[in-house]
């Protein structure tokens, strides 16, 4: 099967424009993990490339399968000027190795936890994963393989974390909505969760 990185990319330029910056990491016994930080008016994005070189494999599996399983690219949308946000690409890159690294399946509704803070002062350690679909649209690939799908990325705050894992990502997301949290925001405080 063909290379699906330059694919990926083009489809990320396609809906979000041209990066503006580029950083790579490499951790020992993984592949390549490219951040892309794309800037649209006062809204900074940082996608990753690299993670859905290889299928995601089920970490039960004896043999993970080359070319079938999930496949991904993660998403983050931060306010501008705000934060020093643009530390977040070495998080972000150890987020888009966890696959290779720990053997996780990454899907919509999942945490992941850095266990720092995403940026400095920042008031989120963790992510919750959102559905695929809307910011960047899938990416189809040639039968038997999986689409791409580039999962938005919403900070939680430890609070907020926490009670995501008692009550779930879709509560957690109501919580957000009726409250009218700006997930956006790079130094918000969290909900209210009583």
């Amino acid at each position: 099967m063909a290379d699906v990185l330059p694919l990926v990319e083009a489809r990320l330029r396609t809906a979000l424009g041209e990066p503006d910056a580029r950083a790579a990491v490499t951790f020992l016994g993984t592949d390549r993990i490219e951040v892309l930080r794309f800037t649209d008016g006062d809204v900074v994005r940082y996608a990753t490339l690299g993670m859905s070189a290889q299928p995601m494999a089920d970490p039960t599996a004896v043999l993970a399968d080359p070319v079938k399983g999930p496949r991904a690219e993660l998403v983050l949308s931060v306010r501008r000027g705000v934060a020093d946000t643009d530390k977040v690409l070495r998080p972000l890159a150890v987020l888009a190795a966890s696959p290779q690294v720990e053997g996780v399946v990454v899907a919509p509704g999942a945490s992941l936890d850095v266990g720092d803070p995403l940026w400095p002062g920042a008031p989120f350690t963790s992510v919750l994963v959102a559905e695929s679909g809307g910011l960047v649209e899938d990416l189809e690939l040639d039968a038997p393989a999986d689409p791409v799908r580039f999962l938005p990325l919403l900070p939680m705050t430890p609070n907020e974390a926490a009670w995501k894992r008692v009550h779930g990502a879709q509560a957690l997301q109501e919580r957000w909505l009726t409250q009218g949290a700006d997930l956006r925001d790079p130094v918000r405080k969290s909900v209210s969760l009583d």
